[in-house]
């Protein structure tokens, strides 16, 4: 057993060995994420917008769709900040994919709460975002301001967007989930220049 003690040598807290295995456990993955967020700074968020999908966007939209339960659905290019907003705004009368994410998130976070404590969980991922933020953020603008794009609320959305996906995407990495996890997908595409607004019908929108 460990103790904690205070500068002025006062014992102010005792450290079981199970809690110290734990703490051993935690860093490695505490490490990983520091790592996925340091690399998703460093991605091109946002740069290739309105594009033409090409062979790799379409395969992880593919697997996307078919992890996530939609196999019928079909990518689709969106061209413009005009056909953005309208496919964000079919979100909220079709939310069938929210659902099905959200109850994959609702797993994730389970299983992640088997390998990390709550606290640890919630470090990790607070520092994602704290990491992302500023990046997506200047990101978003620059987009904007290439595509003379002022719609505060459009661009809160893309920017909310984004970090929602890197949350996912790290929060399937601490629960261990295999490499083509629906969240780790659609993570890709966001890190790939685009935003994957969402599935409409049968159709996937891709920005």
């Amino acid at each position: 057993m460990s103790r904690f003690s205070d500068p002025s040598g006062d014992a102010t807290h005792m450290i079981s060995d199970a809690e110290l295995d734990e703490l051993e456990q935690e860093i490695p993955i505490l490490a990983g994420i520091r790592r996925f967020g340091e690399e998703a700074v460093n991605m091109p968020w946002f740069s290739k917008l309105g594009r033409p999908l090409d062979r790799e966007v379409k395969a992880l939209a593919r697997s996307y769709l078919d992890g996530l339960g939609f196999p019928d659905a079909e990518p689709a290019r969106i061209r413009d900040w005009v056909e953005a907003a309208d496919a964000a705004m079919t979100l909220d009368i079709d939310p069938a994919h929210w659902e099905a994410e959200e109850s994959l998130r609702a797993s994730l976070a389970a299983d992640a709460l088997d390998i990390l404590s709550e606290d640890a969980l919630n470090i990790a991922m607070t520092h994602v975002s704290a990491l992302l933020s500023e990046r997506v953020r200047v990101a978003v603008e620059e987009a904007a301001d290439f595509w003379e794009v002022d719609d505060v609320e459009l661009l809160n959305a893309a920017a909310g967007a984004a970090l929602h996906a890197a949350h996912g995407a790290a929060l399937s990495l601490v629960a261990g989930a295999d490499d083509d996890h629906p969240f780790r997908r659609k993570f890709a595409l966001f890190t790939r220049g685009r935003w994957p607004i969402g599935i409409a019908g049968l159709t996937f929108n891709i920005f």
